[in-house]
């Protein structure tokens, strides 16, 4: 668990470094260059440090023990900098969109090479952040990781629209079409579209989880046919499970022989409590309660 942590980490301070070079290079570059796509991008990035920063903050407090305040530890702060998160990206969707609106109904802006070197660096280094960020958040299940990598997608988008926008102004000069000028407004829009679209499936999950959302019915499933491979377990009558952040908490009720003495009990609880952590590195808690079963009661399922 520890080294999984660094590596979340290590993501975020990579993306924010990142985040601050680009955007001190977009703005600069859309300022001495005048060339708007990159300034509107700049400013775009300028909010991803403000994300990326609560993402930091959030995986450095997830990672606390669990304390009397907070028994069941700290993870959820990483759902709290998701949120915060999609918060951060519905603006900059909503903003992207009002720019390039307003861009159809003004001359268009002239563009030159240097501006889409500077877009197309952006392109390449967002993609390859998303890659590495998106596969550290799936091996540590870290949320603020995750917010992080969709934070690049968005800003990839927008850097992809960047490039196609300068792209097709330089090419409409050089043969004459007029149209192609408003290329980049028409290219925003979409880029709102999508990260709008981004912004509320992030948003979307990380309430799931503050709501305490069941698990995916796929891995409640695998707990329950771990749970059927022990003989003294007669019938299975709940199994919840819900994430807190990087990490899951189970509860389980299962009916086991009435006659059992507590010792008996307590080392049934034990077993089914290692056989669900064996299975999910990512459980780091099971709560178990035993109820009794008589040999004349049916066997029952889930429920």
């Amino acid at each position: 668990m520890a080294d999984r942590h660094h590596s979340g980490l290590l993501a975020i301070w990579i993306s924010l470094i990142s985040n601050i070079f680009l955007t001190v290079l977009k703005v600069t570059a859309g300022i001495v260059l005048a060339s708007p796509v990159l300034l509107a991008d700049g400013v775009h990035n300028a909010g991803d440090i403000i994300a990326t920063v609560a993402a930091l903050t959030s995986s450095m407090i997830s990672n606390k023990p669990a304390d009397d305040d907070h028994p069941y530890g700290h993870g959820k702060a990483e759902v709290v900098a998701s949120a915060f998160v999609a918060v951060v990206l519905a603006l900059a969707a909503i903003w992207i969109g009002y720019q390039s609106i307003a861009a159809l109904f003004e001359p268009p802006a002239g563009e030159n090479w240097l501006a889409l070197g500077a877009a197309a660096v952006s392109l390449v280094w967002k993609q390859a952040l998303y890659i590495y960020t998106i596969r550290v958040g799936k091996a540590t299940n870290s949320k603020s990781v995750l917010a992080t990598a969709y934070d690049h997608l968005a800003d990839v988008y927008a850097s992809l629209a960047a490039v196609l926008g300068i792209g097709l102004a330089l090419l409409g000069d050089r043969l004459g079409w007029d149209w192609a000028a408003y290329g980049d407004p028409i290219a925003g829009i979409i880029v709102s579209v999508l990260v709008l679209k981004l912004a509320y499936e992030i948003g979307r999950d990380s309430i799931n989880i503050l709501m305490e959302h069941n698990v995916d019915p796929e891995k409640l499933a695998h707990y329950e046919n771990l749970l059927r491979t022990v003989s003294q377990v007669k019938r299975i009558d709940r199994v919840r499970a819900r994430e807190h952040g990087h990490y899951i908490i189970v509860d389980i009720r299962v009916g086991v022989p009435h006659d059992y003495t507590i010792q008996q009990g307590h080392d049934i609880s034990r077993e089914l409590k290692k056989l669900i952590m064996d299975y999910d590195p990512d459980v780091i808690e099971v709560m178990i309660h035993l109820n009794p079963w008589e040999p004349k009661e049916p066997v029952a399922t889930s429920r």
